[in-house]
């Protein structure tokens, strides 16, 4: 996003004057920090950015501490990704009175993720190529209740939710748990077991855990098969 193309009126944002509460949830701090002199300037842009988090427990503290109208989600965070952020914010999402919305915001368009994401409670899902000034409108478009989806994304909802059961994207897939999914993700990425346990904050032990979990469900032999599988389906 380029800071011309986020420029907006000069009397005061998009809303004249309204303001909207934001908090932003991404692991790379420098993305954040991009975000924030994007879309932060609040008498510019009419977003104000009430908090930041690089985590789920974090997002989950902050979120509940500021009751922002609007969060910007990542999809992959350490902790259990953006899809137990909903899971565990889903009360302030339902509160009638002040509803606490989600706008995922990733550099992922895999329709697994896009799916996840709105099955667990987002109002929509833009990707990171977004520019500064869509994205403060679907803020705004958010905050108001409208779902916002970047245009070839849309496309994966409809397929999605085209009959009344909603069926899984992919049968294999959601037999795997959201942390089993991260964790494939990483082997797949080339991630050692250690590496992989730093970046999710659990035990090497674990890890190894949900590896083999996630043979035995996908009826895989070792790691290898493991990518060769994620690849395939573009987890990667």
């Amino acid at each position: 996003m380029s800071s011309e193309d986020a420029q907006q009126d000069a009397t005061g944002g998009p809303a004249g004057g309204r303001t909207v509460r934001v908090v932003l949830v991404d692991d790379h701090r420098m993305f954040r920090t991009g975000v924030q002199a994007e879309i932060g300037e609040t008498g510019r842009t009419g977003v104000e950015v009430v908090g930041e988090a690089a985590d789920v427990d974090q997002a989950v503290t902050v979120i509940t501490a500021t009751r922002p109208e609007v969060v910007l989600l990542d999809v992959h965070l350490p902790g259990g990704g953006g899809v137990e952020v909903l899971r565990r914010c889903a009360a302030l999402s339902a509160d009638a009175e002040r509803p606490v919305r989600f706008l995922a915001l990733s550099v992922s368009d895999a329709a697994e993720d896009v799916i996840g994401v709105i099955r667990g409670g987002a109002r929509g899902y833009v990707t990171k190529t977004i520019t500064g000034t869509d994205l403060v409108d679907a803020i705004f478009r958010v905050a108001d209740g409208d779902a916002v989806f970047s245009p070839r994304l849309a496309g994966f909802v409809l397929d999605a939710f085209a009959s009344t059961d909603a069926p899984p994207v992919d049968e294999d897939l959601d037999r795997l748990t959201q942390r089993e999914r991260e964790v494939l993700r990483l082997i797949a990425r080339g991630y050692a077991y250690k590496e992989i346990a730093k970046q999710l904050f659990i035990s090497v032990k674990t890890v190894e855990s949900h590896v083999s979990a996630v043979l035995r469900k996908l009826q895989l032999s070792n790691r290898h098969e493991m990518t060769r599988w994620a690849a395939a389906r573009r987890l990667v």
